[in-house]
This record gives C-alpha cells, structure tokens and sequence, in this order.
C-alpha cells in the first residue's frame, strides 16, 4: 500500500545498547524519519539481556520514528531487522525464552572456547567455519549452558541469535541469514550447511540439533510476512513483507555502500575493521573472523571488545564529558612521549584474552592531562589497527577508502588518530545509523525484487568529511605498543 511518500521501508538495528529504526522511501532511500529506545545495560564478564526487552525497545522506537516521519505504521511497506550477534537466545517446545540471552560481550564462555580450541585444533576450526571459536561466538556459549546449567539445555528446541528472534516476532518463522548464521561457530558459509557434528560433539549428542537450528536465508529472500500478532502490537499490515534480516556489522556495510577493498572502522561498544571480497577467508592466524557477508559475498572482520567505553571510562576517571577528553587528546602535542594504554579494560576477543585487564605503561613526573587524554584514545585506535593489519596480513585487498562509522566516529579525536597511525585520509559518509540504514536497504531489495547489491550501490551514502594525517605526527603504531599488546593480566573470576 503506497501512500502519499510512495513505497516505504523500515530498518531495524537492534544494538547490545538500543534499538533505532529509520524509515526510508524504497526507490531512492530518502529518510524520512528515525527513532530509538534503550536496552538494559550490562556490565561485562557476565553480559545478558531478556530477549523480551528487545521486543518492546522495537515496539517504542518503531512508534518514535513513524512519529518523527510524520507517517502510521501501516504506511510502511517492508521491514528488516540487523541486530547484535552471536548472542544466545533459547527457546523450549512452546517457543518460550528459557534463560536471558547471553550477549556477544560475555566472556564467561572463555573457558569452553580454550576447550574447543584445544580439543579440534585452531587450524580445523578455520578450515570448517572460518574462524577460530571465542568467548563471542554462540558455539561456546552453548557449551557453557551444557556444563553450567544443563537443565536449560534438556528444554532446548530451538536456538536463534537476537535479529533471528526478533524477525520471529515479527513473523513467526524460524529463520536467519548467512552473515549471522556464520558468526555462531556451527555453519560453514563457504558450503551453505549448518554443521550439526560440531554441536553434537562440543554441545551434547542427546539434541536434535537440525530441528533446533534456524533455515538460512540468502541475502535477497524474504522471510515471510508479519504475523497478525505481530501486526497487531505494531501498527502494521499482516502484508508487509520482512527480509531475512543480518548483523549489525554486515547490515552496517550495507548502509556504508562498502565496495571491495574499502575498509570500514565501526567505533561503538566494540571496535571493528571490516571489508568486504568475493571470496571466503581462511585466517589460521586467529585474528581475522571470516564470516559471509549480507550481500552474497563475505565479512572479514576483526573485532576489539573495548571501544567507546574506554574513552567513556577515562573521561570519567579525569571528571570531563567523552568530547572534552576528545578535545584534550587533540591539544597534545604528538612530538612528545606519552603513556601507552593496552585498553583491555573488560578482558579482550582480539586477541582472545577474555581473562585480561588493562595496562597503563610508561608513566613519568611531566605527564599531563593532554598526553593521558591523547594515550587513551591511542590505546583504542591502536587494537583496531592491529586488526587491519592482520586483514592485510590475511591476503585480503585493504587499499580503497578508509571509512569511519558508528557513534565513536563522531569524535574528531578518534579519526584523526586513526588518519594518523594508518598514514592515509579517513572519511565519514553520510550514515550516521548505518546499520540501520543498511536494513532498509536489504528491506528495499525484497520489496522491489532489485538485488541487494543494486540498491547498495545507488543508495551509496556521499562522503561528509575527510581527514589528513598530521604530517608532524610519525606514521604506524607506536614501536613500545606491540610488546605490551599481549598482556594477559591477572586471571579474573568468571
């Protein structure tokens, strides 16, 4: 049903921190307007959410931004949904939630994933998923649920991650995509297949695992339609077409217009670095995810658990907003010897150090709050970097533009010392929600029958602001950072 905008759609981003939904005009993705609402915060090791809280988060800002485009819900015309990944929602026999869902940011599953690592060999797990098993990836939250609360898991009949859940909200059937299904540690992308045998090895072989695992959908199908339920607390039409849905950082890239060769830097919760290729990536060095693309191709990607609520943290710490700690790092005088932070302030996924803590290194009598300020966000920018390097490392194409996004891209701190490690401009597109924006795009595609492709590349964002590196500033990591970069810390309590 068009109205008096024409089609529309609605993309839904499901973060660990909020849900925001834009609503976008299908032919030439002109926003219309956007809303959001909060998700309980957590506080890592132990970070776990109740799937329920999402649902309603969904509800409120879907009706903020029908509000802010001056548009009934009923007005829109297809929706898809990105959210957060690898998280763990399980459901029983009457599709009930069993037990809050364990985040991506929990580490608590750090002793299973060594387990697995151990038992099946970094170089097997490569070979079959593409990349080595973390505290991140449901796989080994899974184990966990076996070997600590294994009641919950005799009630597993389904297990879905957070966008999956949410599209089964919206229309009642069990399904996810390839970009979420490969970041869970059990479906080989590259042949298109759930891999059962590795739950029933590390999970339990008591479980029908191929009943319990959602269908995987290819970038341009459709999921269904929403469900009268569903319609009904929304606003919606039982008609409106849903897409099959994908993570944050997939659907992100989407929304960036992210070509081959682009590199994109998310700073928000986590920390990012990401392109986008072809062709499917094998990194037996451990630190590159090769995870499937929303696009038909692949994500390589490199994920840093401490980002924005690091610079969050010291800017507490030294009694200033997070922007007047941006404000004091750009005063520093880049010439002079500074502290090195290794920020692994809530353990750390890359490298897989979910037992660490952070380390403040090189501290003298004549430091000051300019120098500390500029050692923070160097810190940051500095475990993201490291991860381009290994995707470089990797074989992977890393010379097309440099694009900074999500809510740390904001700081003019953050991608001036980004321009300055990497030596090469940094530019920002007009996304500023792009994971958002990228399921309108996927939502565009199933609704007009264009390849998600084609809608990518003409809703390419144009570029807002570029900047150079600071010729005084000397290019490439700080020497003292690499040695320090594995420090494991004292062994936490799970």
């Amino acid at each position: 049903m068009s109205g008096t905008h024409g089609l529309l759609v609605a993309g839904i981003d499901s973060s660990t921190q909020s849900c925001t939904v834009e609503i976008r005009r299908a032919d030439d993705g002109a926003l219309l307007g956007s809303g959001g609402a909060p998700h309980p915060v957590t506080h890592p090791p132990v970070s776990e959410q109740d799937p329920a809280r999402w649902w309603s988060a969904l509800t409120a800002a879907l009706a903020a931004a029908c509000a802010d485009a001056g548009i009934d819900a009923g007005d829109i015309d297809a929706v898809s949904v990105g959210a957060q990944c690898h998280g763990m929602v399980v459901l029983d026999a009457d599709d009930t939630v069993v037990r809050p869902a364990k985040l991506w940011n929990d580490t608590t599953s750090g002793p299973q994933a060594a387990r697995l690592v151990a038992e099946y060999g970094a170089a097997n797990w490569v070979a079959a998923i593409g990349l080595t098993p973390s505290a991140a990836l449901t796989v080994t939250k899974l184990a966990w649920l076996a070997e600590h609360e294994p009641a919950n898991l005799a009630r597993l009949r389904t297990v879905l991650l957070p966008h999956d859940y949410l599209t089964f909200r919206l229309t009642g059937e069990k399904v996810t995509d390839r970009s979420e299904a490969s970041g869970t540690g059990y479906y080989a992308a590259a042949q298109g297949r759930w891999l059962t045998e590795i739950l029933e090895r590390f999970v339990s072989a008591d479980l029908n695992w191929a009943a319990a695992l959602p269908r995987v959908l290819g970038p341009d199908e459709t999921a269904g339609t929403v469900q009268a339920s569903a319609a009904a607390e929304l606003g919606l039409r039982t008609d409106v077409m849903v897409g099959a849905g994908g993570g944050d950082q997939h659907l992100g890239a989407l929304g960036l217009g992210l070509r081959p060769g682009d590199v994109a830097y998310s700073f928000g919760t986590s920390g990012v670095v990401l392109t986008t290729t072809p062709d499917s990536v094998h990194d037996t060095s451990g630190w590159v995810d090769g995870v499937a693309d929303a696009a038909g191709g692949y994500l390589p990607l490199v994920c840093t658990l401490n980002c924005t609520k690091v610079t969050d943290t010291f800017a507490r710490v030294l009694g200033v907003t997070p922007p007047e700690l941006g404000d004091l790092a750009l005063a520093a005088d880049p010439s002079r010897r500074r502290p090195v932070l290794v920020a692994y302030l809530d353990g750390e996924r890359s490298p897989a150090r979910p037992a660490a803590e952070g380390l403040l290194a090189g501290l003298t009598t004549d430091l000051t709050r300019e120098d500390f300020a500029l050692a923070v966000v160097e810190g940051v920018i500095s475990g993201i970097v490291r991860g381009h390097q290994a995707l470089t490392g990797a074989g992977i194409a890393t010379g097309g533009e440099i694009v900074a996004a999500g809510g740390g891209a904001r700081s003019t701190a953050y991608r001036q010392v980004l321009a300055d490690q990497l030596g090469r401009p940094v530019h920002t597109r007009d996304a500023p929600e792009a994971t958002a924006r990228g399921a309108c795009v996927q939502a565009a595609a199933v609704l007009t029958g264009r390849p998600v492709t084609r809608v990518r590349d003409a809703w390419c964002p144009p570029t807002t602001s570029t900047i150079e590196p600071r010729v005084e500033r000397a290019v490439g990591l700080d020497p003292r950072y690499t040695p320090l970069a594995d420090w494991r810390g004292a062994d936490r309590p799970s």
